[in-house]
């Protein structure tokens, strides 16, 4: 329906009739108001042309000579009002990249609303800067078209997952913020409280024992967007501090209900926002973790890459070659267009030394279907004809090895070198792979303390039950644990829970925990489950990888619209800070740090410091 035109008395109590991405031929005539940021301007003597900006939208101004103040010195980033009549511009001045590109508008008076100082960087055109002086001015990076369409398409990606969910029959509830310190695998954040001293609460890294215990409550299907912390480092795909996830649990829910519904849900949702891209169809293939790390050296494999991997201990073991004696072997072929070069393949080596290997065993087909390379003179033929039939290779194909004492490191090292490999010779497919990781071990050695613990969360059912806990060596235990991943990110890890009290109690006491220590830590869940705990299941998608997937941005902190830095810092609002000794006193605390900054000087009412 056509807007009408906003009687004189309007243009003069409204800020602004109409959107910078509003108006349209049908507007032409029309006498409007907008409000938004100088985008862009150009003197043409007689005329200047102004861009105008807000979160809609560009139109074009046109202005001509005697208006005041006059648009041609108005920096840019000034936040004006612009009152005028829409007229069409001429067929050579439409622009149709603009969705308002075939009207502009007419400026009769111009107002400054908000001033802009000198710019620490461009907003048009976007000027590279530092991080830190993009994070110090966020305000004005997510100016930026870029940062602004990414925090956009953000609040649509969330506002699809809550309807899809809602969909799905499950309700949007709320889990505390402020609660008890929890071994959740890192470092809470804590609260001290003021009123009883000495004593903390703990900001949580996840509502997990919050959402089994709604399980436990008679609720069927639970979600929210939650607000999770942890006092972990940065990574390009990991925000420190606070991050956002999915969190769901269903009851009655094995392992199969819960793939049902996040395939549906993320198979829409990726369909939605990139219809440009194949996105992985249900049901989506399931790697048991060993074969993953065999296969990929990873628990994250990236599925764009056709590159795999296999064990080739078994086979050039035994052979005698010095490089191979006493190690796990993990091998991969390379099919590239053409042989590999010899430059190529001394770079493959160089990369995969500076990962911490020993070196790279590389060898290629010929056309007689023996091998070339360094080491496969030392091997006899009998070798090179069952590595190529082994590896279905054929002429021009590289087999690329990598041994190591430890079997795992062998194949860690070959699945960095793999995801290299293929990003280096452009091997990588296109569109979103979806695949499931299962059956992680229940138990692992802690590579620091050498001591046992639990490999993820520790709230899961252990495969086999109470069964697999009395008879089986921890470290051969699997667990109902799973991921999801995509692309080579892990989007979310999740497990069907352990409800059981007795199961509970073994589990734990395997890794050094007494029936006493499980109930002092955990005692709601416990409490809950001697009450009757149905069986259930959850899950909890990263909502900020999701976003960087989906916005094709290769750094966390730009889905964010107030990240911190990968020191932790909140460099814009200048967190973290000293606090006054007022402060410290209501909380019953004292500084001991060395090197901590000194308190924050007393405000006006702070009492006097006296002691203590």
């Amino acid at each position: 329906m056509t807007t009408p035109p906003p009687r004189p008395s309007e243009l003069s109590t409204r800020i602004r009739t109409h959107t910078c991405g509003e108006l349209r031929a049908e507007h032409v005539g029309q006498r409007v108001s907008l409000g938004g940021w100088v985008h862009n301007r150009r003197d043409l003597g007689g005329l200047v042309f102004v861009d105008v900006r807000d979160h809609y939208g560009i139109t074009q101004i046109v202005a001509r000579p005697g208006l005041d103040p006059d648009p041609a010195h108005v920096p840019k980033e000034t936040v004006v009002r612009v009152a005028g009549e829409v007229v069409a511009r001429s067929a050579d001045t439409v622009n149709a990249d603009l969705p308002t590109g075939q009207v502009e508008l007419l400026a009769e008076s111009i107002e400054i609303l908000g001033p802009a100082s000198p710019l620490p960087f461009g907003v048009f055109p976007e000027e590279a800067a530092p991080e830190e002086t993009r994070l110090r001015y966020r305000f004005l990076d997510l100016r930026r078209s870029r940062m602004h369409r990414n925090i956009v398409l953000r609040s649509k990606v969330i506002a699809s997952i809550r309807a899809r969910m809602q969909g799905e029959g499950f309700l949007d509830m709320q889990t505390p913020t402020l609660t008890a310190s929890s071994p959740e695998g890192a470092r809470d954040f804590l609260v001290p409280s003021r009123v009883h001293p000495g004593q903390f609460y703990a900001l949580p890294q996840a509502p997990q024992q919050f959402k089994q215990l709604l399980m436990a409550s008679g609720f069927d299907r639970y979600f929210q967007i939650a607000p999770c912390y942890r006092d972990e480092d940065a990574r390009a795909d990991r925000s420190p501090g606070e991050f956002y996830q999915l969190d769901l649990e269903m009851s009655f829910a094995a392992q199969d209900d819960v793939f049902e519904v996040v395939e549906r849900v993320f198979h829409g949702l990726f369909t939605e926002f990139r219809p440009d891209r194949e996105t992985t169809a249900p049901p989506w293939p399931r790697i048991p973790f060993a074969e993953a790390m065999e296969q990929f050296g990873t628990d994250k494999p990236d599925l764009r890459n056709p590159l795999r991997m296999r064990d080739a201990t078994p086979l050039v073991g035994g052979a005698g070659i010095r490089a191979f004696a006493d190690s796990h072997v993990a091998a991969m072929r390379v099919r590239a267009e053409g042989a590999l070069s010899r430059a190529q393949l001394d770079r493959f080596d160089a990369h995969a030394r500076e990962l911490g290997a020993a070196g790279l065993a590389w060898f290629v087909v010929q056309e007689d279907g023996s091998l070339r390379g360094p080491l496969a003179r030392h091997m006899a033929a009998e070798l090179h004809t069952s590595l190529v039939s082994a590896f279905d290779a054929e002429p021009d194909d590289a087999l690329l090895m990598i041994a190591d004492p430890d079997r795992t490191r062998a194949q860690r090292l070959l699945g960095l070198l793999r995801d290299h490999v293929g990003d280096t010779l452009g091997l990588l497919g296109e569109g979103y792979r979806f695949c499931w990781v299962v059956d992680f071990p229940m138990y692992e050695i802690d590579e620091e303390s050498g001591e046992l613990e639990f490999s993820h969360n520790p709230f899961s059912m252990p495969q086999g039950e109470l069964h697999a806990l009395d008879t089986l060596d921890p470290l051969d235990i699997k667990a109902w644990q799973y991921d999801v991943v995509c692309n080579g990110y892990e989007l979310s890890s999740g497990a069907v829970r352990n409800h059981r009290p007795d199961i509970m109690y073994r589990a734990f006491e395997i890794v050094g925990y007494l029936p006493q220590d499980v109930d002092e830590r955990f005692g709601a869940l416990g409490r809950a489950f001697k009450l009757g705990a149905p069986p259930h299941a959850g899950i909890a998608p990263g909502i900020d990888r999701i976003v960087m997937l989906l916005a094709d941005e290769p750094n966390i902190r730009e889905v964010i619209a107030f990240p911190m830095n990968q020191r932790a810092q909140d460099l814009m609002m200048g967190a973290p800070a000293p606090v006054s000794p007022r402060q410290l006193r209501e909380l019953h605390l004292e500084l001991d740090v060395k090197g901590a900054p000194a308190p924050r000087p007393a405000a006006r009412d702070d009492p006097p410091v006296a002691g203590p």
